[in-house]
This record gives structure tokens, sequence and C-alpha cells, in this order.
């Protein structure tokens, strides 16, 4: 527990946002500011595949509501991956880095770039995003075999993430 502690005391401080330091690998370049953060509450939802001659869950995509410091809808997130504001304006994203922070019991937190922004609204000049604080959503360990090829398999999940734009 020690060893984790400290290695992970090697990746935190720096900048502080939704009450967490972003490791050093995660953070946006310098330029980049905070403009959003909200909670996410939803599912990854996962698909029985063969690749290589093994069975296993893939991601297939998110689906969740993003919710504001009061708690009510700000918005939602889906695949491609694709958030989207509730004033309709909408970023699609790729990962550029991912840390995991608890790989037994939660998804990676992200740095997603911004590779494609829709629609006029606070999503507009969005340039990159965080994923923090994650809490769930891993693949599931067992039911993926030539009986199940195809299925899906939804797993719950919460999230903070972190929208910033350019200075």
């Amino acid at each position: 527990m020690i060893k984790k502690l400290m290695l992970l005391g090697a990746f935190l401080p720096t900048i502080v946002c939704a009450e967490v330091s972003i490791p050093e690998q995660l953070k946006p370049p310098v330029g980049n500011r905070p403009v959003l953060t909200v909670d996410a509450k939803g599912d990854q939802i996962y698909q029985c595949s063969l690749n290589d001659s093994v069975y296993s869950w893939q991601l297939l995509a998110p689906d969740a509501k993003l919710f504001d410091s009061q708690g009510q809808i700000a918005g939602k997130h889906y695949a491609g991956p694709v958030w989207e504001y509730k004033d309709g304006s909408q970023v699609v994203g790729r990962v550029l880095n991912k840390i995991d922070v608890a790989p037994e019991t939660s998804i990676s937190w992200l740095l997603v770039e911004i590779i494609s922004n829709k629609d006029k609204g606070l999503f507009s000049d969005v340039s990159f995003i965080n994923r923090v604080n994650t809490n769930g959503g891993l693949a599931p360990v067992s039911g993926c075999d030539s009986n199940h090829l195809g299925a899906e398999k939804r797993v719950a999940y919460t999230a903070n993430y972190i929208f910033y734009t350019k200075n």
C-alpha cells in the first residue's frame, strides 16, 4: 500500500481542479484553463468480441449524464466519444494519455484532446478534457465466450470531467 501511495505521489501535484490534483502527464498544454467541471453518472457499455482467437469484453461506448454543481443535468456523454452540453454545443475527442489510478476498481483517468467542435455554445472553444475521480466502469471479467459473442453489458461508473479552453 505504501509503495502505491509513493508511486501515486510521484504522479500527482501541480494543478488542482474538481478538488483533485491532476497528474503531470494528464495536464493539458500550457495556455489552457478550466471552464467547467461536471459530475458524470452512467455506464460504460462493453461488447463480447473475438480478437486473435481470444474472447474479451471491448469498450463499445459510454452512456452518461453530466451534472452541474447544483445537481442539474448539464449534458450527456456518448459514443464518439462525444460530450454534449445543454446548449446543444458538442465536442468529439481522442485520448492522448491515461493513468490507472485504481485499476482494481475504476476506469482510467484521461487527458482527451478535442478533435471536433460543433455548434455555438459553451463547448465551442473547448480544447481538452480531463476525466478524473473515476469509480467503477471496468470491463466484466467473465461471461464472454462463443455463446455470448456480440452480447453487450453495461457497467455503472461515475467520474468528474474538467473542460478546458485556450487562454
